[in-house]
């Protein structure tokens, strides 16, 4: 978890820094190459190359556009507003996830999940604090890459009953190429990465695999009843970067409104572990 808070930071930062030269297409299309480029490799290492295949290809397809279409609001969102906000709000994404569950996985919706929506939807509330000053792009767009995490979430668990993890991140990365080559260069003027640009998108091609890497691997050495609680420290962590690098306030209300999308999310993780155990 360490080594997951480490790089969702970090890419942050990058990709804040990337976006001095590239629009947040042009950052995906490389970061995708990169990726495809890491998967590659590692899955010839590993000699898990084998289990890429052809299978699924319309369920890879959504699920990749879903996190595509995700990735570009939430690089889009960190150059227009704190981090700290946009952490805040990327935290509901479980919170989509066990909302959209039933219509995707035929998961049951229960009145614990129904609860925790509605305390994460509060938290989205003071997060945000609409109004017509301060409702902004970067706060909507946020918001929406929330959903955009949460349906490849879904769509990944799906993805994951018959194909493994190196096919999916194969075609992960593939695709997104092919998203990030239309979006970017549709109009015939795609910048190219600058000596000054390059060492940024390597580091976001790599935390973000590592960021993955890691949060996957604690979830499988740990309950998420404690993953999750680890995982919160990035909002503080991401704070003090913003007040410390890019001297943006530290808004109490983020913080307030962080922790009730926090507080939904871990007592909707505790009911189902003890409803489990109840079960067993």
């Amino acid at each position: 978890m360490s080594g997951a808070i480490l790089s969702f930071t970090t890419m942050a930062v990058a990709g804040r820094a990337a976006a001095f030269d590239l629009d947040t297409f042009e950052i995906m299309f490389y970061r995708s190459c990169i990726g495809f480029l890491v998967v590659l490799a590692v899955s010839s290492v590993a000699g898990t190359r084998r289990q890429i295949r052809a299978q699924k290809l319309g369920l890879h397809f959504i699920r990749n556009l879903a996190h595509f279409s995700g990735q570009n609001l939430w690089f889009y969102a960190i150059t227009v507003i704190p981090l700290a906000q946009v952490f805040a709000l990327e935290f509901t994404s479980p919170l989509w996830v066990l909302l959209l569950s039933p219509f995707i996985l035929g998961e049951k919706l229960t009145s614990a999940r129904i609860l925790a929506g509605i305390l994460g939807f509060i938290g989205i509330l003071i997060v945000a604090r609409p109004s017509p000053e301060s409702i902004n792009p970067g706060i909507v767009t946020a918001a929406l890459a929330a959903i955009g995490f949460a349906l490849s979430a879904l769509f990944t668990r799906r993805l994951t009953r018959t194909e493994s993890i190196t096919c999916i991140l194969f075609w992960l990365t593939l695709m997104q190429i092919g998203f990030g080559l239309i979006a970017a260069g549709y109009d015939g003027d795609m910048a190219l990465p600058s000596t000054q640009t390059l060492p940024w998108l390597v580091l976001i091609g790599f935390a973000g695999l590592l960021a993955h890497f890691c949060l996957t691997s604690a979830l499988a050495i740990a309950p998420a009843t404690v993953v999750v609680p680890i995982d919160f420290i990035r909002l503080p962590a991401v704070a003090i970067i913003g007040a410390l690098v890019y001297g943006e306030a530290l808004d109490l209300w983020v913080f307030v409104g962080a922790l009730v999308i926090f507080g939904a999310n871990y007592w909707n993780i505790w009911m189902e572990t003890r409803a489990k155990r109840a079960t067993a």
